[in-house]
């Protein structure tokens, strides 16, 4: 089992330097960042998590911003996208952005990818948020030809660019692991189509995550491919929970922090190490 946090990278909350290095003297594998570019003041969208929207989502760094400062303190710590809102980012861009990370951290990066579900937000960057899904596939699908051919080119209804030349290339090959969020009914048909992991929001039942985890790779194996890679985000530091993970198969957990100063945040790492074992 590979052990990981997430935390909201803020303005007000512990440094991503600092943050990193921390998980790294403790022994944990990965970091991983989440990305809101802004909120619209509107709020017409409801916060899935049911609440009044939690202030760290208008306030956090942006990600491979924070990547690059966390891999300039680490050695060996992983750090990731967790979610990347690839529907909110031009995709010639976007995959310098991840070839140039993954390139001078010596491949340490992981990048999460996700559909978002703030609306307006979308709306902002131009995306039709009933079409997010197939503007993020084509997405994805033209990345992976920037990162892998010398001459990329795409094709699409979303995406459309004749021959390129883009360098560095990334230094995982093909190219990082491209880990799709969610959980929805379609979810895992993306999973096996184009990624490489899956990383679904922990709090579900066992009985309905390992359901899942199952017929994700019954479906891998029956499109020729090797089991894919599940990671769950927003695990309790509990060692029955942890076990439970394992047992469906889980490659990786991802305990929560909250965004906070250093005071909080070290504490709190060090008690997800202990529980964790490290």
């Amino acid at each position: 089992m590979k052990f990981g946090v997430q935390m909201f990278p803020t303005d007000y909350a512990i440094p991503p330097a600092e943050l990193a290095k921390a998980c790294e003297d403790l022994g944990f594998e990965s970091l991983f960042f989440p990305e809101h570019t802004h909120i619209p003041t509107s709020r017409r969208t409801p916060w899935p998590g049911g609440a009044p929207l939690p202030m760290e989502y208008s306030h956090t760094h942006d990600p491979f911003v924070a990547s690059a400062m966390a891999f300039a303190v680490t050695k060996t710590l992983k750090v990731g996208t967790g979610i990347c809102l690839v529907i909110e980012r031009d995709p010639i861009t976007l995959a310098k952005e991840v070839a140039s990370v993954d390139f001078l951290s010596g491949g340490r990066f992981l990048f999460g990818i996700g559909g978002g579900w703030n609306e307006e937000e979308m709306e902002n960057h131009g995306t039709v948020p009933r079409l997010r899904w197939r503007i993020l596939r084509e997405r994805i699908l033209a990345m992976k030809e920037i990162w892998t051919k010398d001459e990329a080119e795409y094709h699409g209804k979303f995406v459309n660019f004749d021959p390129i030349w883009s360098w560095p290339k990334p230094a995982q090959r093909p190219h990082p692991p491209v880990m799709i969020g969610g959980a929805g009914p379609r979810t895992l048909d993306r999973v096996v189509e184009y990624g490489d992991a899956w990383m679904p929001i922990g709090g579900r039942s066992g009985a309905v995550l390992g359901k899942m985890v199952a017929e994700l790779q019954e479906k891998a194996k029956a499109a020729g491919r090797a089991p894919i890679p599940v990671s769950v985000f927003g695990v309790p530091p509990s060692q029955e929970v942890i076990e439970g993970y394992a047992a469906m198969g889980v490659e990786r957990v991802l305990f929560g922090l909250r965004p906070e100063t250093a005071d909080k945040v070290i504490p709190a790492l060090k008690h997800y190490a202990e529980v964790a074992g490290l």
